[in-house]
């Protein structure tokens, strides 16, 4: 079936919470049930940019929603973080609706729900140091951090930029692509959220870095019991780091399940040419994985003392090759 058929293959249009693969991870936090945004458009016309999407986000687990460009993914990422009015179906978090006005309502949400962009250079003021990024909503969200400087450098240390003091006075245009990402980051931490939205937040960067980006993810979403939504195009990371992987097209869900079973077994036509376009379509996420390995395996190295890492002048690494480092974990 081409792709043009699958979009008028019947949706997978299960409620939030039901037989989810990310349940057992811990409880619901946030769930869509019906949500759907539509934009008018000239003559009349209405473009239906998202129908009927229902899902949950649980306490600890990952939920990727994997889709081309144009299919709507970012668009429920901006209604579940209010960013956007939803013309139809609820939100609810925690068990209560939710139904955001601005003001102190949508502050205190957003203390709750926190949205990382897809460009971490974009989503940063050019002419502000990464110290003031930090300290504003550490100040918002924590009135009760005595010591605004310490909680940066604790935020800092949380996303593994250390040691701290060699960032805060640095501006956006003085990091790489992956400092910035983590600099984002930090700051969606600051308001100590229970739901992370990371909108494509590795696309932007280097292959190497994104391994590293996906293990500091993945540690965060472990160590603080996150509830993280993540947006991608590719299923093979989707594969890699998530519980459960939602597959949209045309604004709506077409396939969901454990992230294994979608990979491997997949049942629909749309999700089919995902994994057929993949570079390795037999083999979904190995190479994340192992880079993963290798990368952890650098940075126990790094931590080795400096005599044990020396090595004769221009010796050939047998895992990086010559002349490359291993992924650092501070960019």
């Amino acid at each position: 079936m081409s792709a043009d058929a699958a979009q008028d293959a019947a949706p997978d249009d299960g409620q939030p919470g039901t037989e989810s693969a990310a349940a057992a991870r811990g409880p619901l936090v946030l769930a869509a049930d019906g949500l759907g945004k539509d934009f008018k458009l000239g003559g009349g016309a209405v473009l239906h940019a998202v129908r009927d999407v229902s899902f949950g986000l649980y306490s600890g687990a990952v939920v990727a929603l994997v889709g081309e460009s144009g299919s709507g993914k970012s668009t429920v990422a901006k209604l579940l973080a209010g960013q956007e009015r939803r013309s139809h179906g609820t939100v609810t978090l925690n068990g209560k609706p939710v139904d955001i006005h601005g003001g102190r309502a949508f502050r205190q949400y957003k203390s709750q729900v926190q949205y990382v962009f897809q460009d971490p250079f974009g989503s940063l003021n050019p002419v502000h140091t990464v110290g003031y990024h930090l300290s504003r909503p550490v100040k918002l969200h924590q009135p009760e951090a005595g010591d605004v400087k310490q909680a940066v450098t604790a935020l800092l240390e949380q996303v593994r930029l250390t040691p701290a003091a060699q960032f805060t006075e640095k501006f956006p245009h003085e990091l790489s692509g992956g400092q910035r990402q983590r600099v984002s980051f930090a700051r969606a931490l600051a308001a100590r959220p229970a739901v992370l939205l990371a909108d494509e937040p590795v696309s932007m960067l280097d292959v190497s870095i994104r391994l590293e980006m996906l293990s500091l993810l993945d540690d965060l979403r472990t160590r603080l019991s996150l509830a993280l939504l993540y947006i991608t195009h590719d299923i093979a990371s989707a594969r890699y780091f998530a519980d459960e992987v939602l597959v949209m097209y045309g604004g709506r869900i077409v396939e969901r399940g454990p992230a294994e079973d979608v990979t491997q077994h997949p049942a629909h036509p749309y999700t089919q040419l995902l994994i057929a376009s993949a570079p390795d379509p037999d083999n979904l996420g190995s190479v994340l994985k192992s880079g993963n390995s290798a990368a952890r395996a650098g940075r126990a190295r790094a931590a080795r003392p400096p005599t044990a890492a020396r090595s004769a002048p221009g010796a050939r690494s047998p895992r990086t090759g010559a002349g490359r480092r291993p992924p650092s974990s501070s960019r």
